[in-house]
């Protein structure tokens, strides 16, 4: 389980909701759910200062709302995982013998016919 990602605000403690993005070539700040990963040039803050949040004079705010399905599993995840488990159940295909080199495989070490005899 990855740890708890707390707000960026300098002296706040509490969990992070959601996550902020500046646009700089748009003069653009947008307020999104809680990303994935941590990202270097984003900011993860709480649910008060995510509401709290103002932008520069000239900038807009784009406030992305949560979708509320993102958190339950979808049917993608399940048959993701099915396919995942199918496939780690399967028993690996054997390797196709060379061309040229017939012989008894013991290992990881073959016997080769002499091709004189």
């Amino acid at each position: 389980m990855s740890p708890t990602r707390r707000c960026s605000r300098s002296a706040c403690a509490k969990v992070a909701v959601a996550t902020l993005t500046y646009v700089y070539a748009d003069s653009t700040a947008v307020l999104g759910p809680l990303a994935t990963y941590a990202e270097p040039h984003t900011y993860d803050l709480c649910a008060g200062h995510a509401e709290r949040l103002v932008a520069p004079r000239g900038w807009e705010v784009i406030r992305l709302a949560p979708d509320p399905d993102a958190d339950r599993p979808s049917s993608d995840d399940l048959l993701a995982l099915a396919d995942a488990v199918r496939e780690a159940a399967r028993p690996p295909e054997p390797e196709p013998e060379p061309p040229g080199e017939t012989g008894t495989r013991r290992g990881h070490l073959r016997a080769l016919r002499n091709p004189d005899q």
